[in-house]
């Protein structure tokens, strides 16, 4: 079977060529992709300013911020059936090696696979794609595919908060540090949970957003010469007892050790791989940080569609896709995520029928 899929050669360079999909295999699942949106990480990578994404190893196919409908499954799938809408994991463990049967997280995998970074997993910048059974995850009929589309993104933010000790409850003033849609995703979990939410980003459009997803709080960073005070201000002068880093920005990672109060549990979650960022990297030891990484997510996928169905109906979902390309597009698409960061909360491609 033939498709169209799209490969990155290089910075810049995002080509659409025709493919002959691979015979699919036992455990497989062929999707037809119908929403996918353009992440932060997928422009990085296109702007050169990212490792995560691997054209240094050959071109690849991006996209991990899928939805499709299975059309096909192989003779072993049985969670999985022809006609179900599916989205799927990113970082894709073998379940095999050493550190898989140690229990570690998918990133520790000496196998691992990442969907639209390597070479070996093509990502849902193309009409069709395949995936093993047990990295896909059936959503409900009631859901839209753009709906679909941001549960990956939600499954890194809610991840970051929940799945590595940030636990934010009522008590908790919780400082997020980047107003893009993994910030916004955070900060969605952390107004469910009950918590005081703090979104802190330069970009005016970015705040006033937050303001309608989960923050009680927007704060300019760029108004204030003591951040750090500003916070403390905020927080009855103990400062946050919960960081969230979702910038991925230099500054916004220096920051952080700026404006924690003390013992609070700070979790990374924007990306940064591939440069160093200077810190003050005393101030965990003063202030006792307790500080988590969140490179992927591990068995959170199913929790994740859960939770996204209860409280879908809080937030406008649909309003956070600002722009829409058909896949035809996709170049002039990238090129729009680009250089309008500034007013793109997300950039979703979408597939003709």
């Amino acid at each position: 079977m033939k498709c169209k899929q799209a490969f990155m050669y290089g910075p810049f360079d995002l080509r659409v060529e025709e493919v002959e999909l691979p015979e699919l295999k036992p455990n497989q699942v062929l999707i037809k992709l119908k929403a996918c949106g353009i992440c932060g990480s997928d422009v990085e990578c296109y702007e050169g300013k990212s490792k995560e994404g691997r054209y240094d190893i050959a071109p690849y196919t991006p996209g991990h911020e899928w939805a499709g409908q299975a059309v096909e499954v192989g003779s072993e799938v049985t969670s999985v059936k022809p006609g179900n809408k599916v989205v799927g994991d990113c970082v894709l463990p073998c379940n095999q090696c050493a550190n898989c049967k140690d229990g570690k997280m998918p990133s520790a995998c000496l196998n691992m696979r990442e969907v639209g970074f390597l070479p070996n997993s093509p990502g849902g910048f193309g009409e069709y794609m395949i995936l093993e059974e047990q990295y896909t995850h059936v959503i409900p009929d009631d859901w839209d595919y753009e709906l679909g589309a941001w549960v990956e993104t939600f499954n890194v933010g809610y991840w970051g908060v929940w799945g590595n000790g940030c636990d934010p409850d009522a008590s908790d003033d919780v400082a997020i540090i980047g107003g893009g849609p993994i910030g916004l995703s955070a900060a969605m979990v952390c107004k469910t949970s009950g918590a005081r939410v703090i979104v802190i980003d330069p970009i005016e459009q970015r705040r006033e957003n937050a303001l309608k997803y989960g923050a009680d709080i927007v704060v300019d960073p760029t108004e204030f010469d003591d951040l750090e005070a500003e916070l403390k201000r905020l927080t009855d002068g103990r400062g946050p007892s919960v960081v969230l880093e979702c910038s991925g920005n230099d500054t916004g990672i220096a920051s952080l050790f700026d404006i924690a109060g003390h013992n609070t549990r700070v979790g990374l979650i924007g990306h940064s791989i591939g440069r160093k960022v200077p810190v003050e990297i005393g101030k965990t030891i003063w202030k006792t940080l307790k500080i988590t990484g969140s490179g992927g997510t591990k068995t959170w996928f199913p929790r994740t569609i859960r939770f996204l169905s209860r409280i879908k109906d809080n937030f406008d979902f649909a309003a956070l896709n600002t722009h829409h390309f058909n896949f035809r597009q996709l170049n002039e698409a990238m090129e729009f995520a680009c250089h309008h960061k500034d007013i793109a909360r997300k950039v979703m491609i979408t597939f003709d029928d």
